[in-house]
This record gives structure tokens, C-alpha cells and sequence, in this order.
């Protein structure tokens, strides 16, 4: 007799085969039988033509911090999320110096968004190589599965010091230190190297992060680790000013190492010949053999707006500066006094606090054309009418005593959306032609990151609801070609053969989704960090069960208790 039995379900098995209807069925951790009619089962769930998928693999978020107090991981377990990998975009935890615990949370602080409070309050620190911090992470019960790869900022302060913070040149002996490191980590089980070359990354101070500027000879110093230990990769988000220079290095490095190569692959709309570049590049790349992609997320890169989230287009006047500490209704009510409104309107973005942003979101202060009311349900590819500028002018008002007026009216949640990359021509025509790119892999979810200002741990369920089901501007994309997206290709990018597909003898990762009641609610904010740090999050309806290593970890929504999760390291 099996253990759990889904019957009659529409089966998206993973590997990008048309969905299919049977049963499925799992004894232990494992999947035994996809399709056809199964034997009985201790329990028998009616799937009722509802979708059985593999558990999303999210190889893309920055649960660093969280994973060592918090075994849930919201919101990426709820909305589907198996597996996840953190360790991106170069910042991380380990290896950590003592003396170095706050220079690197002020550093997670400014480039992932998470108040610096929550890991003063939340981080035990009871590790100092990246071995330990593996360690720590292994002995947590959890509820999804768990990796992470060695970021580079950290290895750099670590080997460096203050010298690192400075971004000074890293010597002979750094560099082999930092290869010997990186060897080591790749050893203990870490998936990859990640790094950041780019101006959008700030410490909490707005100073380059350490590893910015890292010469030739440190990056191949990455690259001879890499090599070294036979497995894993680079990943990096780098801004590509230019483009025949990054990409000199980055063929270098595949080169060197022997190992793939990711970056962050967005465009810009001040330059529209960006993006054909750099696919052209990657083309040109892997037409020498060599392993380069770039790595794509489901909707524009993009920040939210509003009186509760951290940023939004008056933060940046000294007046309303001034109350950003009130709590939300005091905050209202003040902002509601006419002569607050008065000279809060009057005044222009300060140049003081401009300083603190990384330059493409100091757009907030004046672009208000690339601002879009969100609504509910959220709406992630609005038309120009939609926009605060257009929505002003049919107003009749100015732009900024609309948007003024539209957040300040209710209890303070209603918030815009503001597209910073992949949304130069106002649709999602370049993000489905760079989904459909086969030098591409999915991912930039940032779950557990940019707390205050992104929700966008719930992609994986707006792929099914937007791409899949709804999307009205432009052609949609096959259901089953979404789930491979997100499973099977995600799995094999991270070298993790026993999971993402639908298959006798896989993992049992998998979820029981009613795609015709998906629905992802508009973002709120809540206080459930540490030190009471806020985050956004976005409750889901829709998803029947999800399932980790055969044990159902959330149904219909509610939390089971289940902590089957466990540490992953590479092998």
C-alpha cells in the first residue's frame, strides 16, 4: 500500500512534456509511481483535475540570516518554494571574523534591504568558517530544503580586513588565502561563488561593496577553486557599462575554472541597445564552448511604494523624512494636516538623502510616468494610463499631489509599483523573449530580501497565474514549458538530480495547485522578524498542498508543522 495517493490529477511532470491525467503516488521521501491508475493508499487525496507539479526550486534568494533562526522561510515556502539556495550576489555571513559581524550585516543591510536590527538580534554567530556556518544551518529542523553558495565580500573582509572595506587591491598571498578559502567551502558542500560588480550595490554608509572593483588576478584566483573542486559555478550581477570588457574577464574565468558562469540579465532603459549586446555576448560565448548564461526573473525588477514600505517618491523631501520613524497612523495623521501636505509638496528630493540610494532607484523622486498604481489583484504589467503621471493629468492635478493624495487616502497600504529594469517598452515582451532564451536559466526571486521594498518571493506563483493564465497584453507561455522553467532546468542548473521532475524513485517534492483559484493578494506588511523588522509578504490562495520529502509541509494554505527540510550540499 502506498503512503499518499493523488488521484485523478493533471500531471506537470517537470520535464516539459505535455500535462498528462493519472495518479501519483509516494511511499517514504520518494515518488514510486506518475501516471496510470495506483494501488491504494493510507491516505487518498482528490485531486480532482488539479495540478501535481515538482516543488519549485528557487535558486535565487537571500535567506542568509533567516535560514539560521527561522525554519519556514516564508514567503518562498508558501507559495510553492521545495528547494532553496541563498549565498547570492556576494553577500553572505561566512566566513565571519568577529570583529567583522557588523560591517557585514551594515552590508547586507544596504545591498538585500533587511534592517541591520533583525541580525544584530537574530544571528548566533556560533560559526566562523564557511564549514561551520554549514554546519549550523544542517542542524536546524526546517521545513523546505536548503543550500547556499560562498559569497565573495565575505571571503574577501575575511582574508583582508579593513584593507577589503577600503576595496583596496587584494595581494599575491590574499588571493591564494581567498583560493584556498573558496576551495574549502566548495569542498564542505557550498554550490557556487557569487560576487557583485555593480554601482547598484551599497553598504548602509553608500560605499562600493569589497569586492566592486576586484582586479584580474583575484577573480582568477575564484576561478582556480572552481576548478579545483570540480563543481559548482560563478554567479555575479554586474552592470555592464562595457560590455566587451566584463565579458573578456567573465570568458577568461569560464576558461580557468572549466565551470558555468550566471549573471544577472536585465536591461536598462537609458540604453536600449544594452540587452541585444549582451545576448549576442552570451551567444558568441557559448559558441567557444564556453558554459555562460544569464539568469532571468519572471517580471520587471522593480520596487514598491508606498507610506508602509521603506521607500516611496516624498522619503527622499527632509519634511517627510522627518515623520519616516512615526508609526503608520500617527504618520497619517500628520501627513494629512494640510499644512504638512503644504510643505512636504513644496520642497524638492534632498540632496543628503538622494546620496544614501543606489542611482536607479533616486528615479523615484521625479519619474512619475514609470510609476504604476499596483490595485488588487496586483498588476505587474500596467499600460501608460495607469501610470501616476497619466492618472494626474486626467485629474487634473500635478503628479506629486496625486500620488501624495492617492497613498494618503485609507489606512496607508495602497501602494505603486515602479519598474527599474525590463520594462523599457512598457510590456513584457523582452521578459518572455529572455524566458524563452535557451542561454537562460530562471530565477532572481530575492526571497528574503529587499524586505521593505519587493515581494517578489511569490513569482513562482505569478508565473502560473500571469504567464500561464492571465496575461492580456502579449501571447502566453505553455503551462508545461512555466513548471520546467521552474523546476527540472532550476534542479539541474544546481546539480541537484534528485529532484524537479515527476518520476519514479525522485524526491517527493511536489504541489497540489487549483490553477484556476490561483491568486496572489496585493503585498502587505507585517512585523514577524526579529527585533520586530517588517516584511512584505503576499498571501496565497490556490495551492492544495505542498509536499517535502513525501511529508505535506502546507495544506490549503495552513502551516502542517511538518519540518522534513533539510541541508543540501553539493557533491
Amino acid at each position: 500500500m502506498h503512503d499518499i495517493v493523488f488521484r485523478d490529477a493533471l500531471i506537470v511532470d517537470g520535464t516539459g512534456a505535455a500535462p498528462f491525467a493519472g495518479d501519483l503516488a509516494v511511499e517514504g521521501d520518494q515518488i514510486v509511481q506518475v501516471g496510470g491508475k495506483a494501488a491504494a493508499g493510507r491516505r487518498e487525496v482528490r485531486a480532482g483535475g488539479r495540478l501535481v507539479t515538482p516543488g519549485w526550486v528557487d535558486i535565487h534568494t537571500h535567506y542568509d540570516g533567516q535560514a539560521t533562526w527561522d525554519p519556514v522561510l516564508r514567503p518562498s515556502s508558501n507559495h510553492g518554494v521545495t528547494t532553496v539556495i541563498f549565498g547570492n550576489c556576494g553577500v553572505g555571513f561566512a566566513p565571519a571574523r568577529r570583529e567583522h559581524h557588523q560591517a557585514l550585516i551594515d552590508l547586507m543591510e544596504g545591498v538585500e534591504e533587511v534592517p541591520g536590527v533583525v541580525f544584530t538580534e537574530g544571528l548566533r554567530w556560533d560559526w566562523e568558517s564557511f564549514g561551520e556556518y554549514l554546519d549550523t544551518l544542517g542542524r536546524m529542523p526546517r521545513t523546505v530544503d536548503v543550500g547556499t553558495q560562498l559569497a565573495h565580500h565575505p571571503l574577501r573582509v575575511y582574508v583582508m580586513g579593513e584593507r577589503a572595506i577600503r576595496r583596496e587591491a587584494a595581494t599575491a598571498e590574499d588571493i591564494a588565502a581567498m583560493e584556498r578559502l573558496a576551495a574549502e567551502a566548495l569542498r564542505a558542500g557550498a554550490f557556487g561563488i557569487t560576487t557583485s560588480r555593480t554601482d547598484q550595490h551599497m553598504t548602509r554608509a553608500g560605499e562600493q561593496v569589497p569586492g566592486r572593483y576586484s582586479d584580474h588576478a583575484e577573480l582568477m584566483g575564484l576561478a582556480r577553486a572552481l576548478r579545483a573542486a570540480g563543481r559548482g559555478a560563478l554567479g555575479l550581477n554586474a552592470d555592464f557599462e562595457d560590455v566587451d570588457a566584463e565579458f573578456a574577464w567573465m570568458r577568461d574565468f569560464a576558461r580557468t575554472s572549466g565551470r558555468p558562469l550566471y549573471f544577472l540579465h536585465f536591461d536598462r532603459a537609458h540604453d536600449r541597445a544594452r540587452l541585444p549586446r549582451i545576448t549576442a555576448a552570451i551567444r558568441a560565448a557559448r559558441a567557444e564552448g564556453l558554459a555562460l548564461t544569464g539568469q532571468v526573473g519572471g517580471r520587471p525588477a522593480g520596487l514598491l511604494l508606498g507610506l508602509s514600505t521603506d521607500l516611496n517618491p516624498f522619503i527622499l523631501r527632509e519634511s517627510f523624512a522627518e515623520l519616516a520613524t512615526l508609526p503608520l497612523p500617527q504618520r497619517l495623521a500628520r501627513l494629512r494636516d494640510p499644512a504638512t501636505r503644504a510643505r512636504i509638496l513644496a520642497e524638492e528630493a534632498s540632496p543628503r538623502l538622494l546620496r544614501l540610494l543606489p542611482p536607479l532607484s533616486r528615479f523615484i523622486a521625479t519619474r512619475w510616468e514609470g510609476m504604476f498604481v499596483l490595485g488588487e489583484p496586483p498588476n505587474y504589467e500596467p499600460t501608460d494610463e495607469r501610470s501616476i503621471a497619466a492618472m494626474a493629468a486626467r485629474a487634473g492635478q500635478t503628479p506629486q499631489a496625486y500620488c501624495y493624495d492617492y497613498l494618503t487616502t485609507g489606512d496607508g497600504g495602497r501602494m505603486l509599483f515602479f519598474p527599474l529594469a525590463n520594462y523599457a517598452t512598457g510590456d513584457h515582451a523582452v521578459i518572455r523573449d529572455l524566458l524563452c532564451d535557451p542561454h537562460t536559466v530562471f530565477g532572481l526571486s530575492d526571497g528574503g530580501a529587499h524586505c521593505g521594498s519587493i515581494c517578489d518571493g511569490a513569482i513562482p506563483t505569478f508565473m502560473l497565474t500571469h504567464w500561464v493564465r492571465d496575461r492580456a497584453r502579449g501571447p502566453r507561455l505553455p503551462l508545461e514549458f512555466v513548471v520546467k522553467r521552474m523546476t527540472g532546468e532550476t534542479a539541474d542548473f544546481m546539480g541537484l538530480s534528485d529532484r524537479g521532475r515527476l518520476a519514479p524513485g525522485l524526491k517527493a517534492d511536489l504541489n497540489l495547485i487549483d490553477l484556476a483559484g490561483l491568486r496572489a493578494h496585493h503585498p502587505e506588511m507585517v512585523a514577524d522578524l526579529p527585533a520586530g523588522g517588517r516584511r512584505l509578504i503576499q498571501r496565497v490562495e490556490g495551492y492544495g498542498m505542498t509536499m517535502v520529502a513525501g511529508l505535506p509541509v502546507f495544506e490549503d494554505g495552513e502551516e502542517t508543522g511538518a519540518r522534513p527540510g533539510v541541508l543540501l550540499r553539493a557533491r
